[in-house]
């Protein structure tokens, strides 16, 4: 009823960028999965070796979150199209050097120029740019924005491949860096103009004074929801990074393992809009909470599943679990913390969890190289979800617990 009495900030110029947005990142995203569909590929040129395009991909998830803090400072002064024309282009010079093959070209071109100066001028910044544009539905609108990384795996994988068939792997990201820079690039400079000056403020969360959220010191509750954030990506992140080299040790072709990653992040693409609405409606923290439940639940699928139909239905199941946890991540930082400590406490949440989506597909990496198969790495994945789940939820058991004594008072 407080927020129903406030001028609403949100237009339909909102929308427009949201929906450029959601482009931009779609297109951005696009060059890190070339390396998962070459995994086995770029492995033979390096003795087999998976975990080494695996640490490739890894550094490109890391990277990216430490990048967002840095670029979240520049954008916050220059404006976040000018980081996101130049992320283009350092993913394009990125994806040139990792052409030059692994393990140090590889790992330089991923880390360093499509992880640090490129998504992480691209990612986190955009988050705090689109949020500053809604009031009512920023979970709806950070659901469609944060789309654009499964969009890009849904749509990318399977035209990878066959380019990466008919043409090499070197050639397909050269192609794609040229791509990626003549669609990006116009669209920022012409769509991402500043955001509205003055947000509506919206209610402050059951617990949240200055000094405290949740009732507790407010980097407590920050740190609590960064180590949280580490856990859940870590096994959001396996069958991602792995899927189509499981499927391939099942004795399926590659063909079918991206076909597989498409309807991962096919299914998490359509979804995720759901999740924003869940998101608008129940918060963060409680989305959170079902989305991991969910994940959890079809990670320990993956377990025992060996035949088509099976990898097929869990794969859509593990898409429509995990694709709401992130933005609801960047939802929960809007509802506990000022907007005006957003473009750090963002980009900070974003690095969490880029730390799990790295490590979790470089440990599945490290792990198969050891054991020479993925149960293992798959049970590691579901154990680190459990603990996400004992973290989150008593976050929000302790937000319930402020809103039930804020009723008594």
């Amino acid at each position: 009823m407080l927020q129903s009495s406030i001028p609403s900030i949100e237009t339909r110029q909102s929308w427009h960028v949201a929906a450029v947005t959601l482009v931009v990142m779609t297109f951005a995203f696009g060059g890190a999965w070339i390396t998962t569909v070459a995994l086995k590929d770029i492995a033979a040129e390096v003795g087999g070796a998976r975990s080494i395009p695996a640490t490739g991909s890894a550094l490109t998830w890391l990277c990216a979150g430490a990048g967002g803090i840095l670029m979240g400072r520049v954008a916050d002064r220059v404006g976040t199209r000018w980081t996101v024309i130049a992320g283009s282009l350092s993913i394009l010079i990125g994806l040139a050097i990792s052409t030059f093959g692994a393990p140090w070209p590889l790992w330089i071109g991923h880390g360093l120029f499509i992880g640090l100066f490129g998504l992480g001028g691209i990612n986190a910044p955009l988050y705090v740019y689109v949020s500053r544009w809604f009031d009512r539905r920023r979970g709806s609108a950070l659901a469609l924005i944060s789309s654009g990384g499964y969009l890009a795996g849904a749509m990318w994988p399977p035209l990878f491949e066959r380019a990466i068939a008919h043409f090499g792997w070197r050639e397909t990201m050269l192609i794609y860096g040229v791509l990626q820079l003549a669609a990006v690039v116009p669209l920022a400079a012409t769509v991402l103009r500043a955001p509205p000056d003055l947000p509506a403020p919206l209610p402050l969360a059951p617990g949240h004074t200055p000094n405290r959220v949740l009732g507790w010191p407010p980097n407590v509750v920050f740190a609590a929801i960064c180590v949280a954030s580490v856990l859940c990506c870590t096994t959001m992140s396996m069958p991602q990074q792995h899927l189509v080299a499981f499927c391939s040790d099942l004795g399926f072709t590659r063909s079918f393992g991206a076909l597989m990653l498409s309807v991962l992040l096919g299914t998490a693409f359509v979804s995720r809009q759901i999740w924003g609405a869940i998101a608008d409606r129940f918060g963060g923290l409680a989305t959170i909470v079902v989305g991991s439940a969910w994940q959890a639940s079809a990670m320990t699928a993956f377990l025992f599943t060996q035949d088509e139909v099976g990898l097929i239905t869990v794969s859509a199941a593990f898409g429509l679990g995990f694709s709401g946890i992130v933005p609801a991540y960047i939802l929960t930082m809007r509802e506990l913390y000022p907007a005006a400590e957003a473009y750090w406490r963002i980009p900070t949440v974003l690095l969490f969890t880029s730390i799990g989506m790295g490590g979790g597909g470089w440990l599945a990496g490290i792990l198969y190289d050891h054991y020479g198969y993925y149960l293992p790495a798959f049970a590691v994945g579901v154990l680190s979800n459990l603990l996400n789940l004992a973290i989150v939820g008593t976050l929000l058991l302790r937000m319930h617990t402020m809103r039930r004594r804020q009723v008594l008072a």
